[in-house]
């Protein structure tokens, strides 16, 4: 494929893959942590009550670190920097998914097909996790890595592949691990299972050399690391936290949710057998099947782990491992459409129409409020009353409603850079990684959820056990507090 094809083609791919996420959109989900916690790093002084509840997640990860240190190298702001590693995650995953192809022999066809295919975001089911996400999140640009790491396994180059599995999990552990366990599945079955052409002894030195490394890093990670204590069994007063987010409970699963997912080995499986039938297969496709059926291997093992409340396998979120079985399977199924050209035109025309035509649906019809690429954070009211408080003292302490970064589409720890008592969704999803947290967070949600009917009497009770700077309500409700501002959406009251 020349240059110019290449540059069209990933442009395609791009704003496909954007509209298909509904726009990119800065501030919004998972990032009401991931902000927050980079802007701590860039400014300390931020968050002085907020700090160990954002430390709870942060200290299992470095992109925070990585992203405040680009920002204050760079001198860009934090909002540049964010659309600029999305468009950096879009750009390495078309590229490392072509090259995952074209590594296992695909035509042309295929690879195209398989890049349209991947622009169709969805729900990874019962894992909390999609294809794609519409911002920027560390856990895309992990997921992008680690195709590149499947990309060089498919060429046996496993060392380098194990090195960009190492790269990735300086930006979100866990995805990193699940790369990391089909990668050295993979390196075992070439030098282990079939050592014939590198010679049994080194094969054996290899597999071993390998074993005696991940034990000591996980024996490191258990003791002295970022798993210390995580083998103890979470409570009931823990568990109920997060109770509703039931992906994290395989054992809880409808029947369908089990069909789907434990579909991708299958899909996988039949297809390499039929590209062995052929002749077809690439000598290091086995190695790769036998990785992700080891995923899935382990996933099953870690059930009753699962049910047995084990903070580590529930932290884990293993079952996430089905994410890399669904880019495979989608992968095969592109594969196996496209085995005539004529074929291969005609699926691939219905697939890039359907992808156009689902990118304008969803940004013209289901949602016309968003635009493709909204770089900034949004003009709304409620936005007006964040900015207001960005430019009071930053020790303030917010009381805002606790399901306010969905009500509104942004938490007041990304609108303003202040604490804030209770953030309902993103609070109850850091509680999974501190027993602590999560207690914080128990308590908080159940002080705060009568907000809707919230009076006077009531924030000052609030205030006395919290100690609160303000309170932000709609602009209907009255308090008998001094009012400070006030727009057309909401209000906000001094209740120092």
């Amino acid at each position: 494929m020349n240059t110019a094809k290449a540059i069209a083609g990933l442009l395609v791919f791009v704003v496909l893959a954007t509209a298909n996420s509904g726009g990119y959109r800065y501030g919004v989900s998972d990032q009401a942590f991931y902000l927050p916690a980079v802007n701590h790093h860039l400014t300390p002084d931020l968050f002085p009550r907020d700090a160990p509840l954002l430390e709870a997640q942060a200290r299992l990860i470095a992109s925070d670190e990585l992203m405040a240190a680009v920002v204050k190298t760079s001198g860009l702001s934090l909002t540049y920097v964010a659309v600029g590693l999305y468009l950096l995650t879009l750009v390495l995953l078309i590229g490392a998914a072509a090259a995952f192809g074209r590594g296992l022999g695909y035509s042309w066809w295929a690879v195209t097909l398989f890049g349209i295919l991947l622009t169709l975001r969805h729900r990874i089911a019962k894992t909390g996790a999609n294809s794609l996400e519409g911002y920027m999140h560390p856990r895309e640009l992990a997921f992008a890595i680690g195709v590149a790491a499947l990309a060089f396994v498919v060429r046996g180059r496993h060392a380098v592949a194990l090195s960009l599995v190492v790269v990735s999990a300086v930006l979100h552990p866990t995805t990193a691990a699940f790369f990391g366990l089909v990668v050295g599945v993979a390196a075992l079955d070439q030098y282990v299972a079939r050592p014939g052409s590198q010679g049994r002894g080194r094969g054996r030195a290899m597999a071993a050399g390998m074993a005696l490394l991940i034990g000591a890093i996980v024996f490191w990670a258990l003791v002295y690391g970022a798993f210390n204590g995580r083998l103890a069994t979470m409570d009931a007063e823990w568990l109920a936290v997060f109770a509703e987010k039931d992906y994290l409970f395989p054992a809880e699963w409808p029947i369908d949710a089990w069909l789907i997912n434990l579909a991708y080995p299958g899909i996988i499986f039949a297809i390499w057998r039929a590209r062995v039938r052929r002749g077809l297969a690439n000598p290091h496709e086995r190695g790769l099947v036998m990785g992700l059926l080891a995923s899935v291997l382990f996933f099953l093992v870690s059930v009753p782990f699962t049910v047995a409340d084990v903070a580590l396998a529930v932290q884990l979120q293993i079952t996430r491992v089905f994410w890399i079985l669904d880019f495979v399977a989608i992968a095969s199924i592109a594969w196996w459409l496209t085995q005539s050209s004529r074929t291969a035109m005609v699926v691939i025309g219905i697939c890039l129409a359907s992808s156009a035509a689902r990118g304008y649906y969803l940004l013209e019809v289901d949602q016309p409020e968003r635009q493709l690429v909204r770089i900034d954070l949004p003009d709304t009211p409620w936005m007006d009353a964040m900015r207001w408080l960005a430019t009071q003292p930053s020790e303030w302490h917010v009381l805002a409603d606790p399901d306010h970064a969905w009500k509104y589409g942004i938490s007041v720890r990304v609108g303003a850079n202040r604490d804030t008592l209770i953030e309902s969704v993103k609070d109850s999803a850091i509680a999974i990684y501190d027993r602590t947290i999560a207690v914080r967070v128990a308590d908080r949600v159940h002080s705060t959820s009568d907000y809707d009917q919230m009076s006077t009497d009531r924030v000052r009770m609030l205030d006395d056990r919290y100690t609160l700077d303000v309170a932000v309500v709609t602009a209907e409700t009255v308090l008998d507090l001094p009012l400070l501002y006030r727009n057309a959406g909401f209000a906000i009251y001094d209740v120092r």
